[in-house]
């Protein structure tokens, strides 16, 4: 289906005016009809019921709107932009995604005591659906899913799509409804490319495909991931007359089942981490302390109290808690 676009209906204050002169023509018609007791009463009522009948194809659009018109089942066009307009009144606007309520941006339920008093003051603010279809771009924010990664562990992440349509026919006919079809292809897509990902970088694992294995991963690299996921979305809601225009990690961790287990494995690793650099920076300073005793002659060593002393240093030096200072009145012999 090709959007055709109707850019030569904005008259619709020529028909208003139209329709307002038929309805007063109509009234003094039916007045002289009634004095004159003529036909003329057939008249005014015709002019009134057609005054009537035009008054449907008056349609009002404000910036950033659409509106897909059927004409007895029919694609007829859609009015874009601005303006009022003036289209075949027997026209029906088409919109299956108009009751759609999703987590996004224009299709927030309003406070249910708000609408309460609305609906209490209704005499003059009556709520009708609405069928014109947002040309704005708009955020889906789907739900968290659970997914497993490359390596098999579930990870919880969410993701925040900016969309728009830019093809008002294709949203409204070739799919059933583009806002729930849009948000199915999210979690596919979501789901495709985080199993490609580790959480984080593992040994091994190609995640570009090119054979070889890099770096990549969902905490490391999540503008590389956030990317591949709008690709894969636009490649799947194209057909849908959807642009993705931006797509953004907006939640990533583990699973609360392995949480824990994981934690404890990131502290080991940091644990081990400033170990080893604790044990080269003790090296170091022993083998500074023995180069500066030997250059000034302070004292001579031989093999045995060295090794005593590069003993009691790293003790010192590696140790988790304060040293003790032990007084030796005797030799080490």
């Amino acid at each position: 289906m090709t959007e055709k676009v109707l850019t030569n209906k904005k008259n619709g204050f020529l028909m208003l005016t139209l329709s307002i002169v038929m309805m007063i023509l109509s009234v003094v018609v039916f007045i002289i009809g009634i004095a004159s007791f003529s036909i003329l009463v057939l008249l005014a009522a015709l002019l009134l019921a057609v005054s009537i009948i035009l008054l449907p194809g008056l349609k009002v659009l404000k910036p950033q709107e659409a509106l897909v018109l059927t004409l007895f089942g029919t694609y007829y066009g859609t009015l874009r932009g601005p303006g009022f307009f003036f289209v075949n009144p027997f026209c029906s606007s088409v919109n299956p995604a108009a009751k759609t309520k999703l987590n996004q941006s224009g299709d927030v339920d309003a406070d249910k005591n708000l609408k309460s008093v609305l609906i209490a003051n209704a005499n003059q603010n009556i709520e009708m659906t609405n069928n014109k279809i947002s040309l704005k771009i708009m955020t889906l924010n789907n739900a968290r899913q659970k997914v497993n990664d490359v390596l098999g562990n579930p990870v919880e992440i969410g993701i925040a799509v900016m969309w728009r349509v830019v093809d008002t026919a294709k949203a409204v006919f070739d799919v059933d409804n583009f806002k729930e079809y849009l948000s199915l292809q999210c979690d596919s897509a979501l789901r495709n490319i985080v199993r490609i990902y580790p959480y984080d970088v593992a040994p091994n694992i190609d995640t570009t495909g090119d054979g070889m294995a890099d770096e990549g991963s969902l905490r490391g690299s999540s503008e590389i991931v956030a990317e591949r996921i709008k690709q894969e979305i636009q490649s799947k809601v194209w057909n849908a007359g959807i642009e993705i225009l931006e797509a953004k990690i907006t939640y990533l961790a583990y699973a609360p089942e392995i949480a824990a287990v994981m934690l404890q494995r990131q502290q080991a690793s940091a644990i081990i981490d400033a170990r080893k650099m604790i044990v080269d920076g003790a090296v170091g300073m022993v083998e500074m302390a023995l180069e500066r005793l030997k250059e000034n002659d302070v004292i001579e060593l031989d093999d045995e109290r060295k090794a005593a002393m590069v003993s009691n240093l790293l003790v010192v030096l590696c140790g988790n808690h304060d040293a003790q200072p032990v007084v030796n009145s005797g030799t080490l012999y």
